[in-house]
């Protein structure tokens, strides 16, 4: 009897680890609805808007809660930021929509200028001249309390039509919406 008790306990051991793999693999793979934010958590706050200069785009910095399974890391990001009024901004993504490269204000010209493709775009994000397929992307962005607050989200590049490029978890990679 005595003999079995190590037998069982290996057993036992190996069923606690598979057990905890599947359970591992389960959560990870998979995007449940209650590992998804609300659309309200979604948004986070970037900046106070009487700190922006009205039709100079900013671009600003801001770290965005990557929702993942197992772990909640904060990835920075940046945006262009166009203050139009005290309640009206436009904000863009910071890729270029064709060769998805990180684009800039060119004061001098006052137009966004791509440097991979020579795309360039009006303050209003509309193409001016290049080969971009669509205008700059914008994203949601809503003001609060005079705070500035935005959606983080990505696009397709190189394609007509604006669609959202869903990053399900750090395993699966991106999924386009």
């Amino acid at each position: 009897m005595r003999r079995n008790i190590p037998y069982k306990l290996a057993i036992s051991l190996m069923i606690l680890i598979i057990g905890i793999v599947i359970c591992w693999s389960f959560g990870t793979y998979t995007s449940f609805s209650f590992f998804k934010k609300s659309k309200e958590e979604r948004f986070v706050e970037i900046a106070n808007l009487t700190s922006l200069v009205e039709e100079q785009p900013a671009l600003l910095s801001f770290e965005y809660p990557e929702n993942d399974v197992f772990q909640k890391p904060n990835l920075i990001h940046r945006v262009w930021v166009v203050k139009h009024s005290a309640d009206k901004v436009t904000v863009f993504s910071p890729f270029c929509p064709n060769e998805d490269c990180r684009y800039s204000w060119d004061n001098d010209m006052k137009r966004f200028v791509c440097p991979c493709d020579a795309s360039v775009y009006s303050i209003t994000g509309k193409i001016v001249a290049g080969p971009a397929p669509r205008p700059l992307d914008t994203l949601p962005s809503k003001i609060k309390d005079g705070n500035l607050f935005i959606e983080w989200m990505t696009f397709k590049p190189g394609i007509p039509e604006k669609v959202e490029i869903v990053f399900t978890n750090s395993l699966q990679g991106r999924q386009s919406r």
